[in-house]
């Protein structure tokens, strides 16, 4: 097991952010300690993030796990080695999901059956992660295609998408416990010795938890707040007419009230401190975008128009559909603040400023 850096060991600045472990994380197969009765995992994952954080929390005679990664090979392979290592005899006493996308709750069933655990989620996304996996079925739904027409893509996008069925999610996770236990806003876990409260934030998921040490003075971030991106806010075909970016607004006011100099132990990256300088930057990064975008709209535009005033890269099929949501989110935020209107015109939208 590696240890956090003696104090002579230099941390890393970037954008207002400090870095206090430097270039140090987890080797594969080993853990981190963080602080006391808090362990760092890192696991591979598939695409551009490359790696999700999970978190070990020492729990009488064994450990709580937040977070469990992808279900893939390798995953489960880091686990078994680590169960087998650093983490030899300790059981998994309870394993707390941050939010129902696969990187963080993946292997939840497996680790829940192997070791008689509890899942513990807030219920938004318990419900979430359920729906999907239930709803998995060979061809995508009429509501879909639809639902990409509208927003721009062209018969060989659609084609592309739909070769990949309607249960990407369920093979992607492994089957989770049929029951679980609910966490709300504002609750208060005892993990082992320490009190860690619920804090829940929204945009990125619909109830997105993050747990807060006050003692400590650390804050399990999941991906409500990462250092060096901003998490996907997207507008899905689920909930056509929410505000999801609008609800992320809300939330990052929310996260200010906590302490501005908390360790934040985040889903991807490195953990930081620079809480509020963070959000503001987020804050700030997304609502210049929504002026840039209303801009653009002085002549109608469909979303998938709209990729170039909010990305740095460019969307290939891969990441089409997320680009495609985030892009939806900003439009509908922008028609919430009256600032656009969107048309249908044969089934395709075109949105322009008012």
């Amino acid at each position: 097991m590696t240890s956090l850096p003696a104090p002579q060991d230099e941390p890393l600045t970037h954008k207002g952010l400090v870095y206090p472990l430097g270039h140090r994380e987890p080797e594969p197969g080993n853990v981190f300690r963080i602080a006391p009765g808090v362990d760092w995992v890192r696991l591979k994952i598939p695409g551009p993030l490359r790696h999700v954080n999970c978190w070990m929390l020492a729990d009488g005679d064994g450990d709580a796990l937040v977070d469990t990664g992808m279900n893939t090979p390798e995953a489960r392979d880091a686990w078994t080695a680590i169960l087998a290592g650093p983490k030899s005899g300790v059981r998994i006493t309870r394993v707390i999901g941050t939010h129902f996308h696969p990187d963080h709750i993946g292997l939840a069933g497996w680790l829940c059956e192997a070791h008689d655990a509890a899942l513990v989620m807030t219920r938004g996304e318990w419900l979430t992660a359920r729906m999907l996996a239930a709803d998995a079925r060979d061809a995508v739904p009429a509501e879909m295609l639809a639902f990409w027409r509208g927003a721009g893509w062209d018969s060989t996008q659609i084609a592309h998408a739909s070769a990949k069925g309607w249960a990407g999610f369920r093979k992607i996770i492994t089957p989770l416990p049929l029951g679980y236990t609910r966490i709300t806003d504002g609750d208060v876990l005892t993990v082992g010795r320490d009190d860690w409260r619920v804090v829940i934030g929204s945009g990125h998921s619909p109830e997105h938890a993050c747990l807060l040490n006050e003692v400590s003075g650390i804050l399990i971030a999941g991906d409500q707040v990462l250092p060096r991106i901003s998490p996907n806010i997207s507008l899905g075909i689920t909930e056509p007419h929410a505000d999801p970016l609008g609800e992320w607004f809300a939330a990052i006011a929310r996260l200010k009230t906590l302490p501005a100099d908390l360790l934040v132990l985040p889903g991807h990256g490195d953990p930081f401190t620079g809480l509020h300088t963070r959000l503001g930057a987020m804050d700030r990064e997304h609502r210049e975008r929504l002026d840039e975008l209303a801009a653009f709209l002085a002549e109608p535009r469909r979303a998938v128009e709209c990729f170039g005033r909010l990305f740095r890269r460019a969307i290939g099929p891969d990441l089409l559909g997320m680009a495609t949501g985030e892009a939806l989110a900003h439009l509908r935020r922008l028609e919430v603040e009256g600032r656009a209107v969107r048309d249908s015109v044969d089934g395709v939208w075109w949105w322009r400023a008012t």
